[in-house]
């Protein structure tokens, strides 16, 4: 099996891009410093689970969580400031936990041809939050799987199967929603993609694709030039509202020209927000801080409240045209489960005035994280949009690579002090913490990371 892996890595080798590298130093020494008794389930884990970048090999082996953190089998625990975004109100929400427990002993599924109560509230809940004529829901299991529904109306819609999209950007990981994103990580080796699937250059605010500073012209240049050049051709433009993954944030005008790009040749909106919606941005969903109104919006991971996969296309009223086909037809597309944990969820950010609080911790984190810019040398930029920060590690003064390097033992040094985060495009130490996240938990978190670079430096 040794043998299998390491011929595996010569031939692919591991891509320095999404997130931290499960083969490398910093790894080894990691796993070396875990319990016998983690090591062997570690050792389980590697034996039974197809070996994929990002999650097998793995970290360590859970064994509980709550609120915001995450405990592994040796008893430690960690801040979790990554969480894959779906902990928006904390592990094992007791609000959401409570309602899930109630409904399984009602209805814990919902056959194909029936529908149920929580379903039909949870779309009820979902048209009246979202703007505009933003009213017609589907449901799926995963978000992956509502991109695939959008791609699929959108078709249906315009009679067009091309689409436009950001390199850089992920939509999910079946081939579908792997032709419109765009990182390296998930598509290579992997052969022909959908046909028609287009990508431009990203907006990037921060050492622009571009090599020139308004990143933001050039992008829309780029959109309009694809668009005008395929004549009419592209059904749909499907972008990251904000760019999850490494934090990045379009300025107020960009989506109000975009939207008149869309809307000139005759394309779709298609609005990805599966890890950005439901407060995380300080509005239920982030488009809102555009003054724009998308065709479509998807969103997911923290919808089921950390306990339930599920995600939801919510298209405009006048979409509505597929009802002679199966847009989704997902066994679990109304589950009974999913939706009473979704309700739960927005009721707790709701009642617990959760989106004021993501604005208050926006203001208190932009001027902590700044500081810690203004003191450590290696940081070249810090990007923040309520509780969603990035803070990239590449300078005039540091080259990529080393950065990435730099971001890796970072990462590992918060990780053996009880901070757990996510490293995106190899150098951006992107942070995720739960909505709950109070300025006491906040003040721990900074320290941590204020002293991993204080190491660095000396």
């Amino acid at each position: 099996m040794k043998e299998i892996i390491q011929l595996t890595q010569f031939l692919y080798p591991p891509l320095k891009g999404e997130g931290d590298i499960n083969f490398s130093a910093s790894r080894d020494q990691w796993r070396a410093r875990q319990s016998d008794a983690a090591r062997r389930l570690l050792d389980d884990d590697e034996r039974y689970f197809l070996h994929q970048s990002l999650s097998t090999p793995c970290l360590q082996v859970l064994e509980s969580c709550e609120g915001i953190y995450i405990q592994d089998v040796d008893g430690k625990r960690y801040m979790d400031f990554h969480g894959n975004n779906v902990h928006q109100v904390g592990y094992r929400n007791p609000y959401v936990i409570e309602a899930v427990k109630e409904q399984l002993d009602i209805l814990p599924f919902s056959p194909r041809r029936f529908t149920n109560r929580p379903s039909i509230e949870l779309a009820r809940k979902l048209a009246e939050l979202a703007p505009g004529s933003l009213n017609k829901v589907l449901f799926a299991p995963g978000a992956t799987s509502a991109i695939g529904m959008a791609l699929k109306l959108a078709r249906l819609v315009t009679g067009k199967h091309k689409t436009l999209s950001m390199w850089d950007a992920f939509h999910g990981a079946s081939l579908d929603a792997l032709s419109v994103g765009g990182e390296a990580l998930f598509r290579s080796g992997l052969g022909p993609l959908m046909p028609g699937s287009e990508h431009v250059p990203p907006f990037n605010s921060y050492r622009s694709s571009f090599g020139q500073d308004n990143d933001e012209e050039l992008s829309l240049r780029y959109l309009q030039y694809v668009l005008e050049k395929e004549a009419g051709e592209i059904g749909a433009v499907i972008i990251e509202t904000v760019r999850n993954t490494d934090v990045q944030i379009p300025p107020m005008d960009y989506y109000k020209k975009v939207r008149a790009l869309c809307d000139r040749h005759g394309a779709l909106l298609i609005l990805d927000e599966t890890a950005i919606a439901l407060g995380r941005t300080g509005t239920m969903f982030a488009f809102e801080h555009y003054g724009v109104e998308p065709d479509m919006v998807v969103i997911g991971k923290g919808l089921g409240g950390g306990v339930m996969p599920l995600a939801a296309l919510i298209v405009k009223e006048h979409l509505d045209i597929a009802g002679y086909t199966s847009l989704g037809h997902y066994t679990h597309e109304k589950s009974p489960l999913g939706a009473v944990a979704a309700l739960a969820t927005i009721r707790y950010i709701e009642e617990n005035q959760l989106l004021q609080h993501v604005l208050e911790m926006e203001t208190y984190l932009r001027k902590e994280l700044l500081q810690l810019q203004h003191k450590h040398n290696l940081i070249g930029d810090i990007r923040l949009i309520g509780m969603l920060a990035g803070i990239e590690l590449v300078t005039n003064r540091v080259t990529k690579e080393k950065a990435v390097d730099e971001a890796e033992k970072i990462l590992y040094h918060c990780l053996e002090r009880g901070l757990s985060f996510k490293v995106s495009q190899g150098n951006v130490l992107s942070l995720y913490p739960p909505l709950i996240t109070s300025k006491g938990q906040l003040q721990v978190a900074l320290s941590i990371l204020d002293e991993a670079f204080t190491m660095k430096n000396n």
